[in-house]
Order: C-alpha cells, then structure tokens, then sequence
C-alpha cells in the first residue's frame, strides 16, 4: 500500500491517504502532550511502542468477535487501517474511582466501583472535551440512538476483554478511553472501534494489597 498525502495530523498521530479510498496509514508520533496540548514533549520511540500496543490490543478484541478498523501493521510506527468517520465522543469505562472522577464526585481513589461505569465527552479541544450525556449528544447530532447503543455495548464488551487479560498478570485494569469510527463508504456493520488511547490506560499492580498506577483520566 503506497503512502500519499496527509490527510490529518493530532496530538498522537498522522493519518495518511493511500491509492486505495477505503484505506489509510496511521503514522505513530512521538509527540507527547497534556491538559489539552498546552504541555508538550517528546519521548523517543513512544509512537512504536503505541503502535505496536494499539494493534496488539485491537488483534485481541477482533478475536473476540468486537470489529476494529486494524487491517495491518506496516512498520514500526505505521499501520493500514479502514477509513473512518471518527464519532465525535470519547467513551470512558471506568472500574476503579480516579482521576478526575474523585474530584467531580468525591470518592476516595481506590474505590472499586460495585459496577463498571460509561462516560461520554464531546471531542473538542477548545472546550476541553467536556462531559455531556448520550441525550447531549443526541441533540447535538454527534451520534444516533442506534450508534449510541452500539458503542456502548462494546465499550462494557472491550472491558470485559481487557479486564480478564490484564487480571492474568496480576494487573487491574482502573479506566480507559475508547474511540470509535464509521465506515467510510457506509457500510452495513456500523461503528468500529477506532481507537484505544493507549496514553490513558491506568493499571493497577497489586503488590502485598497495595497498588501502583498509572496516570489516570
């Protein structure tokens, strides 16, 4: 697949056109950013290392029947991917309280929740991605009902597939975010998973009933 012009360039990413219109080259950077890019850095060989993340984990959900737009990893930092529509949501499972959750709601961090919980933020850099509710987003005219309820049936199913993988090494997964893509020529299978922001997935390490983490959202 021949690399052509870019298309798209983010805070993590480049996106590539190819010869083919129904396929592009995600291009891994090793840019590294926070509180909405007004903090940048870069780390070298960060955008290999979340290349070779992301398809691992996108292999492990396509084998677990939940479609993805990964069609094959090129290079090191490269990877051939389905073209998408990116829904404008990010979607946040979370299992453990955290980050920002603590703050907005006052539970102690370390809570493990009695059930996994979904959230949606309106992707938007300029407002700070703030966090609606699906009706938002359907009066917004981000996401249909149908969509809405595909994401978050596969939301809570990534969940659960990660969960389990990560609890065989010992290793509680606390939250993470999901993106999700359409079909660029309108297909009948509907939404993708697009995207599983590797930069944001806090890990719990269980070391003598104590635990480390990572960064989380």
């Amino acid at each position: 697949m021949v690399k052509k012009e870019q298309l798209y360039e983010g805070k993590a990413k480049k996106v590539f056109a190819t010869e083919d219109p129904n396929y592009v080259i995600v291009s891994y950077k090793d840019d590294a950013t926070a509180f909405d890019g007004t903090k940048r850095g870069t780390i070298m060989g960060k955008g290999s290392v979340n290349n070779r993340m992301s398809n691992f984990l996108m292999k492990k959900l396509a084998e677990a029947g939940v479609p993805t737009h990964f069609v094959e990893e090129l290079s090191d930092r490269e990877t051939l991917v389905k073209k998408v529509e990116i829904v404008p949501l990010e979607v946040i499972i979370r299992n453990v309280a955290a980050g920002s959750f603590t703050k907005r709601l006052g539970v102690p961090e370390g809570t493990v929740l009695k059930i996994p919980t979904i959230e949606f933020s309106y992707k938007n850099d300029e407002y700070h991605d703030p966090l609606i509710n699906h009706y938002h987003a359907l009066a917004l005219g981000l996401a249909t009902q149908e969509e809405i309820d595909t994401i978050t049936k596969y939301a809570f199913q990534v969940n659960d597939i990660l969960s389990q993988y990560l609890l065989g090494f010992n290793i509680r997964l606390i939250d993470f975010k999901l993106e999700f893509g359409r079909l660029h020529d309108g297909g009948s299978h509907g939404v993708f998973v697009a995207g599983v922001c590797v930069d944001h997935i806090p890990l719990c390490f269980f070391r003598h009933q104590s635990y480390t983490r990572s960064m989380s959202v």
